[in-house]
């Protein structure tokens, strides 16, 4: 903190800019490293609302093309070799587990057991690795929610050290004096309440949306299962 007091005290002396420039290097080095956490934080949200919103669209478009009744031969045809979203892929894997067993003919009971393990073991890869896909980010917004208040709390603890300090060496402690100093130092809390709200919020939504995307997932395999095990039944 500069020791040195302000001639007049204003409404500009509070103003943000204002308690950024007379800011301790320390203190400045918090908030640039709060606003940045901030914008990355804020960067992860813009890019999971996005993400959550087209992968959503996407799953009911792709369930009722299945529930619609056609066969599922077409509807993974139609999806491309190399589909993007998970559904398609996960009926072409079950799907190529199916072809191969019946051109090798499912002879036994226990054949046909083991294909629908395969199949299960399939689905349950593309499932662990969307899930990890979906939740990539989700960790920096809890870093962001859990560490932004005490980094701006240390911030602050540094500033009103160097506000007493101020006060020891003008031997002066009215509040005009001590005022600007104990702004400052607060400012680094507001900042980091700032940064780690929005996070913490953000956090809670986007692990209830990734919970509640790979429960769908799971959902749609078992329906997977459940055809295939259908159609086992019919050959047999």
């Amino acid at each position: 903190m500069d020791p040195a007091v302000p001639a007049a005290i204003t409404p500009e002396t509070f103003s943000f800019i204002a308690l950024f420039l007379r800011a301790d290097w320390v203190v400045k080095g918090v908030m640039i490293g709060l606003g940045v956490a901030s914008l990355w934080s804020w960067t992860v949200i813009i890019d999971k609302l996005f993400r959550f919103t087209v992968l959503n669209g996407q799953a009911e478009k792709f369930e009722s093309q299945v529930s619609s009744g056609r066969s599922l031969e077409d509807i993974a045809q139609e999806a491309g070799e190399r589909p993007r979203h998970a559904l398609p892929r996960m009926l072409q894997g079950a799907l190529r587990e199916w072809r191969d067993a019946r051109a090798k003919s499912l002879a036994t009971d226990t054949q046909a057991a083991f294909l629908v393990q395969r199949i299960d073991r399939v689905l349950d890869t593309t499932i662990a690795r969307e899930a990890l896909r979906i939740e990539d980010g989700l960790g920096s917004l809890a870093i962001v929610a859990t560490a932004s208040p005490f980094i701006g709390l240390f911030g602050t603890v540094w500033g009103i050290m160097h506000s007493f300090q101020a006060i020891a060496i003008q031997k002066n402690t009215n509040l005009a004096v001590v005022a600007p100093s104990i702004a400052e130092a607060l400012f680094a809390t507001a900042i980091g309440l700032m940064a780690a709200i929005p996070a913490y919020i953000a956090y809670n939504k986007f692990s209830t949306d990734a919970a509640r995307y790979t429960a769908r997932l799971e959902g749609f395999a078992d329906d997977l299962s459940t055809a295939i095990q259908r159609r086992i039944s019919e050959r047999t």
